[in-house]
């Protein structure tokens, strides 16, 4: 029998998975994407009419809502500084692109930020990633983090992680939490 701690973990990767499913659909060059994570069973309470078109089932599932006013333009992190979850919203997905090269290259790369972007986005190595953070509020007061991956040159496999992108997953983790005075 898993802990309630692992049933959380299993039904935030289930939504990891869900969203980096829908994301993944619209094809890669995607800005960053925020999703809500609530409760199916809080969902279909509040929308009974969403019934028909979620793909979860399960009223212990996460069901994924997009924020379609998100638009953090190039500072990810202050974007998400600014972000409050309310106790209603259970947790919280992030789906991200970006760009990298083989670590036996980073000395070639310029120091300056603008001329490491392009150096990068042009280099024949370069690979594509798409990463989808999530977090949720545990029963014990603790937030659980994960992430799923996919690479653009290898589609059919999704990489599973939960230290995969520490500090994107620590972000998302501080919009969970009792942030109200800071927001």
């Amino acid at each position: 029998m898993l802990t309630n701690s692992e049933q959380q973990t299993e039904a935030l990767l289930a939504g990891l998975v869900e969203v980096e499913r829908y994301v993944g659909r619209a094809g890669w060059d995607q800005p960053a994407r925020l999703f809500a994570l609530v409760l199916t069973s809080q969902l279909l309470a509040a929308e009974p009419s969403l019934a028909d078109q979620l793909t979860v089932t399960s009223p212990d599932a996460l069901s994924s809502v997009e924020q379609d006013d998100f638009h953090p333009g190039t500072d990810l992190e202050t974007a998400l500084s600014q972000i409050y979850w309310p106790p209603t919203v259970t947790g919280c997905a992030l789906s991200v692109e970006r760009s990298f090269l083989p670590p036996d290259l980073d000395s070639e790369i310029p120091p300056d930020p603008a001329r490491a972007a392009e150096f990068v986005a042009h280099h024949p190595q370069r690979q594509d990633l798409r990463v989808v953070a999530g977090a949720v509020r545990a029963a014990n007061g603790a937030i659980i983090t994960h992430c799923v991956a996919r690479v653009a040159s290898n589609p059919d496999d999704l990489l599973v992680g939960a230290d995969m992108v520490p500090a994107l997953t620590q972000a998302i983790a501080w919009t969970l939490q009792d942030n109200e005075g800071n927001s």
